[in-house]
């Protein structure tokens, strides 16, 4: 029951986060032709979805899933760290840069269950990632904070929610004794 209302709260500050960014969307600006501040909120609310979408599959073990969500991610980065369809900040473009390199190297790895991927020491603060995904928890780790540093600049100083974790299951209460 707990975990219900948990997440029903989660969902509903997610969408709250999401309707206050992308507010801004109609009010692009004419002198940059719309690539100003309410189209790189608008970027900050999809990399906010779709990050939140990877936590979500990753967590729950669902390979496929996460091989969706990082195919969903890699135009969206390859965009931000190439800073022409954004109007972004070099530090934020360099930080969609290395989100975009972790995107791509999972996203190999993934395809590649052989591979080898890169070893990348776990994030502190993040559970480890159930198998099979096991092999890439440092990379996915390391991409969901590095999205997370990303989101910091893009939405202007807005508060960034925390990555979806999944809820631990509360353990049962037993019965007490009969007197």
């Amino acid at each position: 029951m707990k975990g219900i209302i948990a997440r029903s709260i989660a969902a509903i500050a997610v969408g709250s986060l999401l309707a206050v960014a992308s507010s801004g969307v109609a009010a692009a600006s004419v002198v940059d032709n719309g690539k100003g501040a309410s189209s790189t909120q608008a970027a900050g609310a999809r990399v906010l979805e779709l990050r939140d979408q990877l936590a979500k599959v990753a967590y729950a073990g669902d390979v496929s899933g996460t091989q969706g969500a990082v195919g969903q991610l890699d135009p969206l980065l390859t965009d931000l760290a190439a800073g022409d369809r954004y109007a972004i900040q070099s530090e934020a473009q360099e930080t969609a840069g290395v989100a975009r390199d972790y995107n791509t190297e999972v996203s190999r790895v993934l395809k590649t269950p052989n591979s080898e991927p890169r070893q990348v020491p776990p994030v502190p603060g993040l559970p480890p990632l159930p198998d099979p995904l096991t092999m890439v928890s440092g990379l996915l780790q390391s991409l969901l904070t590095t999205l997370t540093t990303l989101l910091g600049s893009l939405l202007g100083g807005a508060t960034v929610p925390a990555v979806p974790l999944p809820v631990p299951a509360v353990p049962a209460v037993p019965a007490l004794p009969a007197p």
